[in-house]
């Protein structure tokens, strides 16, 4: 099973372990930083980094989150800036469901 998935405008879905959210890759969309793609969905590698950041806002402060992580060979390489327990650590990219 691929553990991305391309949207109908060639761009690269996947699920994240370390923040649990679905990340978009921008291979293809028009007024976009674009990515490259080594074109296999089993074993992607992006380039460069992939760095994702919100704001979630529970009932006291606001707080900043980011997930910053490497994609190479279907592995994930997360960044030491990333505000969740994966931070620093490498794992598989999960299988997308079909």
């Amino acid at each position: 099973m691929a553990k991305i998935q391309l949207t109908q405008n060639g761009d690269a879905l996947f699920n994240c372990p370390g923040c649990g959210m679905l990340h978009v890759v921008y291979l293809k969309s028009e007024g976009r930083p674009r990515w490259s793609f080594n074109g296999d969905v089993d074993k992607p590698t992006f380039s460069p980094s992939i760095k994702v950041w919100w704001t979630e806002t529970p009932r006291t402060d606001p707080v900043e989150k980011v997930c910053h992580s490497f994609v190479t060979d279907g592995q994930i390489q997360f960044c030491g800036d990333s505000t969740h327990d994966l931070a620093g650590r490498t794992v598989d990219l999960p299988e997308m469901e079909a």
